[in-house]
Parts: C-alpha cells; sequence; structure tokens
C-alpha cells in the first residue's frame, strides 16, 4: 500500500506538472501574397533572400544573425561599412551559407542545404508555385514579404509577421508604433494643407551611367514621394513600380524638387556617394558633381537650391521612416521645417537597432 501510495503521488504530481507548463503554441502567419503559413514553434534557422532583411531583425532582435543560416551576402544593399558593424558585433555573419538574391535567380537546391526551418523571400521576384512546394516538402516553412513594390502597405504587416515567426511580437509591434506615430505626423499635416504639390524628380543610382534618366512610377519610392507632399514626375508616364524617363521630359517637367541616391556602389563612377565612410567634402563634392551634368544642371530645382542627396540603402528600406522624414523636409519645408529625422535616427539606434547606424545618409546642396 505504501508503495503505490508512493506511485499515485508521483503521477499526480506529474500531471500538475503537465497542466502547469503550457504547451508550444503553434504559430499562424499570413503573408502578403495571402497564403497561410503554420510554424510549430519560433523560427531559429531562417534562410533570407535580401540583406535588408537583416536589418529588419535587428530591429527586433538584439541578435538577428543568430536566427541566420542562408543568405545571399548582398552587402551593397546595407552597405559595406554598415555590414562591417555587423562583422565586427556578430562575426558569425562571417560563416553563413550564401544563398540566392532576389535580384537573381532561385537555386531551391542552396536554400535546402542551409537546413532552415523558414525561408523568407520578397514579393517582387517570389518562388514560382513549384519551387515554394519543393520547399515545403522539405518541411521548410515559406513566406512571401514586402518592403519594395508597396512598402506603404505592406512594410508594418511585414514586420508584424517577422514578430510573430521569431517570438518577437513585443519589440515588432513597438518599432510598428514608432514608425507610425511619425508618419501619420506628416499625414495629418498634409490633410490640412492648401496648395499645389511641389513636382519632384528622384533619380536612383544617379549618374551610374551615361544613360539618363532612371526614375520611380507608380508604387516602390513613389509612394513616399507622395506621403512627403510631393508630385512624382514619373508617376504618370512609367507603367511599372521604376523606369526611365528622357532628359528631354525631365527639362520639360522642370521639377521644384531634384533628389539623386547614391552610396558606396557608386564607387568609379560619377554618381553621389555617401553614407558610413564618406566625410561631409566628399558627399558635397560628389553630389555637385552629379547636379552639373548637362540638362540636370539647368533645372529650377537646382537653380534654387533645392537638389538633395540621399543614400539609397535607405530605400526599400526597414529604416524607410528616415526616408519619409527626409523627404517630406525637402519637398515641403513650410509644413515640416520642425522634423528632425536625425532625432529619430537616434532614437532607432537608442531604442531599436542590434546595430546602430552611423554616417551621413543624406544632405542638402548649398
Amino acid at each position: 500500500m505504501h508503495r503505490i501510495a508512493i506511485w499515485v503521488f508521483a503521477l499526480c504530481a506529474i500531471l500538475l506538472s503537465a497542466m502547469a507548463t503550457p504547451a508550444l503554441a503553434q504559430i499562424t502567419v499570413t503573408d502578403v501574397t495571402g497564403r497561410t503559413v503554420t510554424l510549430a514553434a519560433p523560427a531559429k534557422r531562417i534562410v533570407i533572400d535580401d540583406g535588408r532583411y537583416l536589418v529588419a531583425l535587428a530591429l527586433i532582435h538584439d541578435d538577428p544573425v543568430s536566427l541566420l543560416v542562408g543568405w545571399p551576402k548582398d552587402i551593397h544593399r546595407i552597405g559595406p561599412a554598415y555590414y562591417q558593424q555587423f562583422a565586427q558585433k556578430f562575426p558569425q555573419i562571417e560563416t553563413l551559407k550564401q544563398t540566392s538574391s532576389s535580384a537573381g535567380n532561385l537555386s531551391v537546391e542552396q536554400v535546402l542545404a542551409t537546413e532552415p526551418d523558414l525561408a523568407i523571400f520578397s514579393l517582387q521576384s517570389q518562388p514560382s508555385a513549384d519551387e515554394i512546394s519543393q520547399i515545403e516538402r522539405a518541411g521548410v516553412g515559406v513566406v512571401i514579404i514586402d518592403f519594395f513594390n508597396h512598402p506603404l502597405e505592406n512594410l508594418e504587416p511585414g514586420f508584424r509577421l517577422l514578430g510573430a515567426v521569431t517570438g518577437r511580437e513585443e519589440r515588432a509591434e513597438a518599432f510598428i508604433a514608432f514608425r507610425r506615430e511619425r508618419m501619420e505626423t506628416i499625414r495629418s499635416r498634409l490633410d490640412s494643407a492648401a496648395g499645389k504639390r511641389p513636382s519632384v524628380f528622384l533619380e536612383p543610382h544617379a549618374a551610374r551611367t551615361a544613360e539618363c534618366c532612371a526614375s520611380p512610377g507608380k508604387g516602390n519610392i513613389g509612394d513616399y514621394i507622395a506621403l512627403a507632399g510631393g508630385d512624382n514626375i514619373g508617376a504618370d508616364v512609367i507603367p511599372g513600380i521604376t523606369g526611365m524617363l528622357n532628359l528631354e521630359y525631365v527639362i520639360e517637367m522642370d521639377p521644384d524638387v531634384y533628389i539623386a541616391t547614391g552610396g558606396p556602389h557608386m564607387e568609379g563612377t560619377k554618381g553621389l556617394l555617401i553614407g558610413p565612410g564618406y566625410d561631409e567634402a566628399t558627399i558635397r563634392k560628389t553630389l555637385e558633381r552629379v547636379v552639373s551634368r548637362p540638362g540636370i544642371s539647368g533645372l529650377s530645382a537646382v537653380q534654387n537650391n533645392r537638389a538633395f542627396g540621399l543614400a539609397h540603402q535607405l530605400l526599400n528600406s526597414p529604416l524607410d521612416i528616415l526616408t519619409i522624414e527626409t523627404l517630406a523636409t525637402w519637398i515641403r519645408p513650410d509644413l515640416f521645417a520642425d522634423i528632425r529625422p536625425e532625432e529619430t535616427l537616434q532614437k532607432l539606434n537608442d531604442e531599436f537597432l542590434a546595430v546602430p547606424l552611423a554616417g551621413i545618409y543624406w544632405t542638402a546642396r548649398k
């Protein structure tokens, strides 16, 4: 009887312990394409097809590199200086396997070779249904997010998804609230503003080649220009997200505001050098070089000193609030003279980013 009592007591203790310990709940998310994906637990072995998703993870996780088993090593998308900061803090990034980029052709074999539990792909280059099926049959979850096509619509749900699949929901929601508050400040002022919107020509990778002129169309950075109070001159003539404008058209439109993007990837070209590793003198010199080109130099925006330079690494980025605020101060200084993107950057560094940003990411011609 004594032994039976001990056995019953032990069994009850086990049952009570099991009842007190919650079972691991499955995680179910819906991606940007409407696909429902279920994970048994937060992902710990992730493969991504865009280095900017590493920055997104750095906003919600103290050690974002620990979550990755593969990435495209597309260092230019975050900048080599910023990559070196990641490598100094998280040396294991150097040992991650290289997988295909959203800018290239997907290799299912490369993805599966990393033995991930989750693969995150970009909307603009998402895998085919057959490729997704191959990956899922190997027991790997697949989600699609979008920071490129329509970032104003899709970046927030993309962050919410990243928070859910990594078990960082609270941190993701905090960042979403931070970004939304600042966006609403801009939206609310524009809603009550009168007058014509200034026309804007934003030239991505300006002067990288002799050909002119690249421009956003409908979506992508064009959405940011509209949110910041501008009228994108490419929106009416470029049917897609990005495209090309004739120089004659740009001259005819004679925009009120001109913005060039550049970065370290413009080394060896006549383009804008900006971002970590470049001092103010170099940035201003190369911006002047960009706006001195035939056709561009005569634009009213250039003549009136409403020409600006922006690091391309801030475009299609999880840090897009910096782009939005910067554009707003350039396009509508009458409404947003008190907006301080540098203060927003400091808050991002202090409160969110596992690897703080340093350097000059935007500049104005003087």
